[in-house]
């Protein structure tokens, strides 16, 4: 899964897609490639550049996206009530073998394992701050409900478990990859995997200290098709009473920059791949608890259909 199509020197985000279907983060690096050159060559065209691009300009020539050196920042967005990283109880950062790339059983003492469809999950951390470069050293904690719609650590009957969480120490091209399972829908909230991003591994014992917090979104079709599996009964009705637009979180842009790019079917499992641009030159708005409860708030009791947390 490392072999990606490429397009001027840039890995394709949607390898299956065509280069102009590869979303608004790959338009805009085209488009101020493509800016410079027209710049050099005495500016005249720049309109067409944009419109070549599939990118609309506004009245004063930039793009409706805010972006550094490219690569837009992602949203920052709520830990939510369960982020198991010492914020709201249990405190999974400080367990010996967090660090680890399958998040599907629990670890160190405990010895659940999370069933459902495999999911691989690249996320590629670029550092806006110096440029959008690879953020190589950063640590991104990943975690998520299970296909029951429950929280590890949090959830009655799997308080003792920590399955569905795992740090990754991203490498000299900003990559972290995870092995899990696609979560399930439950009641008020879109699919959704949560993340923070720490500037170093040794920063992860300390939750202030993330550089971000934010929540990656599923594409529909994908989630459409999980949740015909068995195991996954409960989520369909979820799913078909909630949208990107409805969502919480994603509602205020449809979850645009929270999208992966998503290869894969049911049988073989999926490849999720989304770039994330981080900005540690401004104070994060993201983190802390929210939704159902607040802090110390009622952990989903067993079944997606619980009291909904973010």
């Amino acid at each position: 899964m490392t072999d990606r199509p490429s397009y001027e020197g840039r890995p394709l985000p949607r390898p299956g897609e065509e280069v102009v279907d590869q979303g608004l983060g790959f338009d805009v690096v085209t488009l101020v490639d493509r800016r410079r050159l027209l710049a050099a060559l005495g500016g005249g065209l720049s309109v067409l550049g944009l419109a070549a691009c599939g990118v609309s300009a506004n009245a004063t020539g930039g793009t409706a996206a805010a972006t550094t050196g490219g690569t837009t920042e992602i949203p920052d967005e709520t830990a939510g009530p369960y982020p198991g990283d010492g914020s709201n109880g249990p405190d999974v950062l400080e367990q010996s073998g967090i660090v680890r790339s399958d998040l599907r059983s629990s670890f160190d003492e405990s010895t659940g394992t999370a069933e459902g469809v495999p999911m691989e999950l690249e996320l590629t951390v670029l550092d806006l701050a110096g440029g959008g470069v690879p953020f190589a050293g950063a640590a991104v904690y990943v975690w998520h409900c299970d296909r029951e719609g429950r929280y590890s650590m949090y959830s009655e009957g799997i308080e003792d478990e920590n399955y569905l969480r795992g740090v990754q120490v991203a490498d000299a091209d900003g990559l972290v990859r995870f092995t899990s399972i696609v979560p399930a829908c439950y009641a008020g909230r879109w699919p959704h995997v949560h993340f923070e991003v720490y500037a170093a591994e040794a920063d992860i014992t300390d939750s202030t200290t993330a550089v971000a917090t934010s929540q990656l979104a599923l594409p529909e079709d994908v989630c459409t098709a999980v949740y015909a599996e068995p195991g996954y009964e409960q989520s369909v009705s979820n799913l078909a009473a909630v949208s990107l637009d409805s969502d919480g979180i994603f509602g205020d842009d449809g979850g645009e920059t929270q999208l992966p790019a998503v290869t894969g079917d049911v049988t073989s499992g999926y490849l999720a791949r989304l770039t994330v641009g981080v900005d540690t030159s401004t104070e994060p708005t993201g983190g802390g608890m929210g939704g159902a409860g607040g802090p110390g708030g009622t952990p989903p009791s067993g079944a997606p259909t619980g009291e909904p947390p973010r």
